[in-house]
């Protein structure tokens, strides 16, 4: 009989989503030692001065050092390259994820995460602003890869029924490791002069525990048996994931679908952008990414400090962490609902939710100078912002690719959309403050309208996945295209396809 939940799956979905905390990590342990690491940067360049720092401590109430513009550089670089990596290898999830199989490609790119790791806990003992910026961009190449590989291997080896659970793991992971930054990275633990390299160093720790794991974890059904025609090792890692039960259905669903890939091939992502056959999917799985990236929740992120000082909270920094256990909270939350409320419902309410909060957040902001209670509002909408994008818009685009996309299409479209989710981020991590500059007050005006947008596509154009298999969803796809090619059609383009991937 057919266990479902094993320990064996639960290891290995635990191990895989190791990767995501690294990834979560790594994003937020930047922020909180900024100033600390300008003074190594500025020291280490010859142009930081103790008595003019001190001086400066001295007359201004908010202990802001003057900055050089080389230091601001170096900075701004140290922050941006982790983006610009995870831009990049986002390409090569498809060929990393093929070419040894997930189990081995989450092996190889470790690697990076630890050479990262070393190269920013080594800081101080070198240049530290070149071996902080190299190891960020290495940890970003890292995460870049892992960002994809981590969702394909859960939903390749997840049960039907728990498949959006396993999938939304990816994010709780994620948000457990900004929160985990965030904590270590107060002044009197590690985010201090003495202890900044070593925050930045355990980046790569998850990797290393990662790695052992990784050795007694089972490879993915799907790649043994579509990919590779390797049967019985396929049945193998069935019954070690799933319990001793007959794998005949399972075997059976994939035999559909490997006959599937038979007729479609091995897709890269230059013959996907072009195929027809699959726009209808890229379309969801791109927009999706976009709608999680543009719905403004880095912009609240960069945005919330000054909000909780106008507001009147003491240390604004204790206020960022406890966004950052709201944010742990509601991806429970997502992860409980997921599979029962579905998808498509929950990325709904998540939208029209933040679409509303961002709404009250600029009635707050604009006139918490003439009510001062006005500020609290704001506050109440960035708590809420943050709740309801963990519902749906955080955690579903990341895994719901996977559902989405079969076999052979699959490891490109992952690529594709997690570079469409790196570009995005680098977008708005960029270009914000000079919205912010120009909007003032009503800058979230623009997301709320984004937002307004996102929710009206996901009610017209994205299906619920909830209990389908990977068959089921392609078939959905294949009955709402509006005006769709005759089967001969269909067929002379997926055989076109084939034999160039051949030749």
């Amino acid at each position: 009989m057919e266990k479902q939940l094993t320990g064996t799956l639960a290891l290995a979905v635990f191990t895989a989503a190791l990767g995501s905390l690294q990834m979560g990590y790594s994003l937020g342990v930047i922020n909180a030692p900024q100033k600390v690491i300008e003074r190594h940067y500025a020291r280490s360049l010859g142009v930081y001065n103790e008595e003019l720092a001190r001086r400066e401590r001295g007359n201004t109430t908010e202990h802001e050092e003057p900055t050089d513009a080389t230091v601001v550089m170096y900075w701004s670089l140290s922050v941006a390259t982790f983006s610009i990596g995870g831009m990049v290898s986002s390409f090569l999830v498809s060929f990393v994820s093929d070419i040894r199989g997930r189990i081995k490609g989450m092996l190889f790119i470790n690697v990076l995460a630890i050479t990262a790791g070393l190269l920013m806990g080594l800081a101080k003992m070198g240049t530290p602003y070149l071996m902080v910026i190299a190891g960020r961009a290495i940890m970003g190449l890292y995460c870049g890869l892992s960002s994809g590989l981590v969702p394909l291997y859960i939903g390749e080896i997840s049960p039907v029924k728990y498949r959006g659970a396993m999938g939304a793991l990816h994010q709780l992971a994620i948000v457990i490791g900004i929160l985990i930054s965030q904590v270590i990275g107060l002044d009197f633990l590690l985010g201090n002069d003495d202890m900044w390299h070593v925050l930045l160093g355990l980046s790569g720790a998850p990797a290393i525990l990662q790695s052992l794991l990784l050795l007694v974890c089972p490879e993915s059904p799907r790649y043994l048996y579509i990919k590779l025609g390797k049967v019985e090792e396929a049945c193998k890692s069935l019954k070690r994931l799933k319990g001793d039960y007959d794998t005949s259905k399972d075997i059976a669903e994939m035999q559909a679908e490997k006959e599937e890939v038979m007729n479609e091939a091995q897709m890269s992502i230059l013959r996907l952008l072009r195929s027809s056959v699959y726009r209808q999917q890229l379309f969801v799985a791109l927009m999706m990414h976009l709608s999680q990236q543009f719905s403004g929740i880095n912009a609240i992120f960069y945005y919330s400090t000054s909000i909780f000082q106008t507001a009147g909270v003491g240390q604004p920094v204790y206020a960022t962490i406890g966004m950052g256990v709201i944010n742990i909270i509601f991806t429970l939350v997502s992860v409980m609902l997921v599979d029962r409320a579905g998808r498509r419902t929950l990325t709904m309410v998540g939208l029209g939710g933040m679409c509303c909060c961002a709404v009250a957040m600029t009635v707050g902001m604009v006139f918490q100078d003439v009510y001062s209670w006005m500020s609290y509002l704001s506050m109440a909408a960035i708590f809420l912002f943050v709740s309801f994008f963990e519902i749906g818009p955080g955690p579903i685009p990341w895994f719901i690719v996977a559902e989405i996309f079969s076999q052979g299409p699959r490891p490109a479209a992952i690529a594709l959309a997690g570079c469409c989710n790196w570009t995005c981020n680098f977008i708005v991590g960029m270009f914000f403050p000079y919205l912010e500059g120009l909007c003032g007050n009503y800058v979230f005006v623009i997301f709320a309208v984004l937002l307004f947008g996102f929710t009206v596509f996901t009610y017209m154009r994205v299906p619920e996945t909830k209990g389908k298999t990977f068959e089921e969803i392609t078939a959905v796809f294949h009955h709402k295209r509006g005006a769709p090619p005759s089967k001969p059609q269909e067929e002379a383009e997926m055989v076109q396809l084939k034999s160039s991937t051949e030749a």
